[in-house]
């Protein structure tokens, strides 16, 4: 199969999809595949790299849409990318559609293939291609909060872990998920008071056994969060339902609880955001505020740490891109009902029901 990498074009969007180790992989089994000049320059990984694992290097985005069958990425396509894409091309990457309903409709009008990384299941119903990067998007949100609690930053000027003598910071987590564990995790290790809260029972009773003394379990519901949120610094979104848009968890009256300089992080902006001010930023403008609180709503936090992110990524997404370029997507997907579940549009037709329910579209349920 003739593989295609092309360059990352959403704004400070540093990954690259395939690192030169997993070039060399695909090569080894008899597939092409050709990267678009400096693809993983800021993943640290310059053309020469590619070249001596055996990748053909193409000057120009075009190139490689107009020669590739198969198309792997990081990020969804943006709208200088749908004209590149042509019919029954694979396209495999992150897709969010439940937060981008031009982007579905560019793509059902491409026909093209297209196979999203958030919803690829396992055998135990896990999101294997969405964890990696929910581990770093979990650690990096208490990193930029940390920052945007900062006086210059606009924030209150509190010090997350606090020192002898002065009390920490407050720090809420909103579902206990992979990011939120991360999340909770990377808090309590800097020293922060922190309260995680999630709607199941089980997943509560997990965390308060394997998480430090310092993280408490919350259950999550509206009176609950609304009784934190006045003694709370930082608040984490991290509410996901795969493939599906985000539930709100904070409301726009819900923010006059907090106080002037506390600091929101929506994980979840990616799939349409958890708190019902957020909208999505970049990392060029990651910041706004709405009644004085912070909002961080940057759609692609990984982005920022592109060498973790980027081997972090490839080392979950190689074995899949291995096994669609050996068979094709057809059959690869036929003997993997969890790949399957990846499908989400297939020449023009939704075969995902969570994203044509959203957008009121038609639905056609795969054979």
């Amino acid at each position: 199969m003739i593989i295609g990498v092309p360059k990352e074009i959403k704004n400070n969007e540093n990954r690259v999809a395939l690192t030169p180790a997993g070039t060399k992989e695909l090569i080894n089994y008899g597939h092409t595949v050709y990267i678009q000049h400096t693809a993983g320059e800021n993943s640290g990984f310059p053309d020469s790299d590619y070249e001596k694992a055996g990748a053909k290097i193409l000057p120009t985005i075009e190139e490689v849409y107009n020669i590739a069958e198969m198309i792997v990425k990081v990020k969804e396509p943006i709208a200088p990318e749908y004209p590149l894409i042509r019919e029954g091309q694979l396209l495999f990457t992150y897709f969010h559609f439940a937060s981008d309903e031009k982007l579905t409709h560019a793509m059902i009008k491409s026909k093209a293939i297209c196979l999203a990384y958030e919803t690829v299941k396992d055998i135990n119903g896990k999101l294997p291609l969405l964890i990696p990067m929910s581990e770093v998007a979990g650690r990096m949100a208490i990193q930029e909060g940390a920052r945007f609690l900062e006086k210059p930053q606009g924030g209150k000027g509190i010090l997350l872990g606090g020192v002898p003598g002065v009390k920490p910071a407050k720090v809420l987590v909103l579902g206990g998920g992979i990011v939120g564990y991360h999340a909770a995790l990377m808090a309590a290790g800097s020293g922060a008071n922190v309260t995680i809260a999630d709607v199941s029972l089980a997943r509560l009773r997990y965390l308060s056994e394997v998480m430090p003394a310092n993280i408490n379990t919350l259950f999550s519901s509206m009176h609950n969060i609304e009784q934190e949120l006045p003694s709370t610094d930082l608040v984490i979104g991290a509410v996901l339902i795969p493939g599906d848009k985000a539930p709100y968890v904070i409301t726009k009256p819900m923010l006059k609880l907090l106080k002037k300089g506390s600091v929101m992080v929506d994980v979840a902006i990616d799939q349409g955001g958890c708190f019902e001010t957020s909208h999505p930023t970049t990392h060029a403008e990651p910041t706004y505020e709405v009644d004085d609180v912070i909002h961080y709503c940057v759609a692609n936090i990984p982005g920022a740490v592109p060498k973790t992110s980027t081997l972090a990524l490839t080392h979950a997404t190689l074995p899949y891109v291995i096994t669609l370029a050996n068979k094709g997507w057809k059959e690869a997907c036929k003997e993997d009902k969890g790949l399957a579940s990846g499908l989400n549009i297939i020449k023009g037709e939704v075969v995902f029901q969570p994203v044509a329910e959203l957008y009121n579209l038609p639905y056609k349920a795969l054979d």
